[in-house]
């Protein structure tokens, strides 16, 4: 593992498949400053990469990814200082949520608060069969704010508001069943459970994919007319590259 800096490892394989290992944030993967920083930096140093196919997020501790945002800092903040911290929260978020490619989470354990939402402007999300949800903020004084706004958009208003009011956690397969995370692996087999995503992504044609994501992005921020249009132009870009006539013979001969 290459280390981009003290907070973000980088490892990549010969298919284009990047891992970006949180590290030296404490056995919970906790954010603070300095590792929120470190992980966008890592991120947009990787973002203009055109041979990555797809990344995986994870943690250095099997304790979790993130187990959520520097309480111990969070206790110091003022007005002005609070806003500036969670606006550096924020921007991680987005970093993720506008990497070009997919972004995998691959979360063990713990995902409270900021880790999930981060986890919550990932793509897809593979939880181990133990993991625990939850977004605990009112019970520290403070509410769920920048990302935890994703969250209506994956499980709904009801759900998003028991877990935001509450401050409970779930388990693995409530969130399953809840649309919270994609894939609950079995015991032993979170890496795995990683891979088959892997796999499937890197049958698509990896253009086809970024374009992909791209509209999915827009789509989440426009009305369904528009969305409508911005698609036919991405639809028609999508045959600027090979992969539209690549892919499809190669569909058309393998029906045969």
């Amino acid at each position: 593992m290459d280390m981009l800096n003290s907070h973000c490892g980088v490892s990549r394989d010969a298919r284009g498949v990047v891992r970006l290992t949180i590290c030296n944030a404490g056995t919970l993967n906790i954010l603070g400053s300095a590792a929120i920083l470190g992980i966008q930096a890592g991120l947009q140093s990787l973002a203009s990469d055109a041979s990555i196919r797809a990344l995986m997020l994870a943690g250095e501790s099997e304790k979790s990814m993130i187990g959520g945002a520097d309480i111990k800092e969070m206790a110091t903040l003022d007005q002005a200082s609070a806003e500036a911290f969670i606006s550096r929260l924020a921007g991680l978020c987005e970093a993720v949520r506008n990497f070009p490619v997919p972004v995998i989470a691959r979360m063990p354990g713990w995902c409270l608060g900021g880790g999930l939402e981060v986890a919550a402007a990932c793509d897809i999300r593979v939880a181990s069969h133990d993991a625990r949800f939850g977004m605990p903020e009112v019970r520290v004084g403070i509410p769920s704010v920048i990302h935890a706004a994703l969250l209506p958009r994956l499980i709904g208003w009801g759900r998003t508001r028991w877990l935001l009011m509450t401050a409970e956690t779930i388990d693995a397969p409530t969130a399953l069943t809840w649309g919270l995370v994609d894939l609950v692996a079995a015991e032993g087999e979170l890496d795995n459970a990683v891979e088959k995503v892997i796999a499937s992504l890197l049958a698509c044609g990896p253009e086809a994919l970024r374009a992909q994501k791209a509209l999915l992005r827009q789509w989440e921020d426009l009305p369904l007319k528009e969305s409508i249009e911005v698609s036919v132009g991405a639809f028609g870009r999508s045959f600027l590259t090979d992969e539209p006539k690549r892919l499809m013979q190669h569909f058309i001969d393998r029906k045969r």
